[in-house]
């Protein structure tokens, strides 16, 4: 999850992800099961963010499990990154963004690690 030369993903979002997918793998399937809910649902008010910055109509992220949340996590984080650093400074955003990425994964981290 190392970010890429001339990836949109600051850093520091790239190192929280990372720490993130790796504190996932190491839940139980139970554990995964019960922390589904608060991933599911920043995967998906990113998802809505990026349709929202690009004009289009929001759509639900389909649930796939816990063996691809993480997947689809990765690639949302990314997709907001690159669809917000797209937008020159002093245009007027469509939508508010997610203002602190970095900290939304670092809760979703410890989250995982109090309930696993």
């Amino acid at each position: 999850m190392n970010p890429q030369p001339g990836s949109p993903v600051p850093q520091e979002v790239s190192a929280e992800l990372t720490r993130v997918v790796e504190r996932w793998h190491q839940l139980p399937l139970d554990h995964a099961l019960r922390c589904m809910p608060p991933v599911a649902a920043l995967v998906q008010r990113l998802a809505d963010d990026v349709a929202r910055s690009r004009g289009r109509a929001t759509a639900p992220v389909p649930d796939l499990g816990p063996a691809v949340v993480m997947d689809q996590l990765a690639v949302m984080v990314h997709d907001h990154c690159a669809a917000f650093a797209a937008i020159p400074p002093g245009v007027t955003r469509p939508v508010a963004r997610v203002t602190d990425l970095t900290g939304e994964l670092s809760g979703i981290r410890k989250s995982l690690a109090q309930r696993g």
